[in-house]
């Protein structure tokens, strides 16, 4: 493209992503062909890898994946299989969240470690995730994080971001799933749990950028990208009725983790 200026590039698996400037108008390519345009930069490279992801042969798309999602929960979000299986033990956890560390405490009081740690013995998380935050909630850091975790629960931020992630850091604790797991279960409405290799299986099948977004590291754009996947498998779902967070959650946990041979279908 003449008088085009690159302003972003980036790889898809064997497929070179360029975002370039024309006049006012940003245009996305795949090895050097447009797949997209529009005069929003940051919409049109989400579109760019989106369409490329199409490409993956793991690629189901939202149909896909709720027939996949069927397949375990034939009648949905608001069958029993469902509630016993995915749901039920996670509104539990906030239930004894919210009684022994609530969000409006834990920004302000400290002297929660305990609470906290206990909520944080749960099978969302691995023991080798669970064993290190021993260590840094029943240290002098504890008020520090839980304090900063808050923080970024009631203004999720770039900034917030960062204020938990030099926290967490020092103990070997910043990880997407440590981070994002007390703002998830404080505020389910709004915020998402991250499990990592789940939810990049989930957005290649969709064919949805956090895939190629995604880094190990805390930042921002990640965790915006993992909203927007969030809305977007929401808004997919509607006639499903999803109420909030952690049935999208446990949706993108099923059909990116879930397999035939060791799950049985529950009604």
């Amino acid at each position: 493209m003449s008088n085009a200026v690159t302003i972003r590039q980036g790889k898809l698996r064997e497929r070179k992503l360029r975002l370039v400037r024309r006049g006012i108008r940003f245009y996305g390519l795949a090895n050097g062909v447009i797949c997209t345009e529009g005069l929003d930069a940051d919409d049109v490279w989400r579109r760019l890898h989106d369409d490329a992801g199409k490409s993956d042969p793991r690629y189901f798309g939202y149909d896909g994946a709720r027939a996949r999602f069927q397949k375990f929960f034939p009648n949905g979000f608001h069958s029993e299989g469902f509630a016993s299986q995915e749901r039920t033990f996670k509104l539990e956890l906030k239930k004894k969240l919210d009684s022994t560390a609530p969000l409006e405490q834990a920004l302000e009081v400290g002297g929660l470690g305990e609470s906290v740690l206990a909520v944080y013995r749960s099978n969302l998380l691995s023991p080798y995730e669970v064993i290190p935050m021993q260590n840094l909630l029943r240290g002098p850091n504890a008020d520090s994080f839980i304090q900063a975790a808050a923080r970024f629960a009631t203004n999720a931020t770039s900034s917030t971001l960062l204020e938990l992630d030099r926290v967490l850091k020092p103990h070997d604790c910043a990880k997407w799933t440590i981070a994002t797991y007390l703002p998830f279960l404080w505020q389910p409405e709004s915020h998402m749990f991250l499990k990592p290799e789940a939810t990049k299986d989930f957005a290649v099948r969709v064919g949805h950028s956090f895939a190629s977004v995604y880094e190990s590291r805390l930042d921002f754009d990640v965790y915006a990208s993992l909203l927007n996947l969030a809305d977007k498998t929401a808004s997919e779902l509607i006639d499903l009725a999803p109420r909030d967070q952690i049935d999208i959650q446990s949706f993108i946990w099923i059909v990116g983790y879930y397999r035939e041979d060791r799950e049985a279908v529950y009604p």
